[in-house]
């Protein structure tokens, strides 16, 4: 029996950099709102970034079934 060796696919170093790009755009673009934030109330702060840090998960979805399947959707 002849099997051949699936080869591997670009798809996933090319996921894993727009992995990496996506966390260092969301954690420059939080964090350039830090002087604003660092004026709400304490609670309201924890509130925010416990919400923009899950937020940043969202896109990771469809982002690694493509990096999986091939396909978004």
């Amino acid at each position: 029996m002849n099997q051949e060796q699936p080869q591997p696919s670009w798809r996933k170093p090319a996921g894993i950099f727009m992995i990496l790009a996506l966390i260092v755009i969301w954690a420059v673009a939080i964090g350039s709102l830090s002087p604003w934030v660092g004026e709400w109330p304490i609670l309201v702060q924890a509130l925010f970034y416990l919400i923009t840090g899950v937020l940043w998960i969202m896109p990771l979805k469809p982002l690694l079934r493509w990096m999986e399947l091939g396909r978004w959707r």
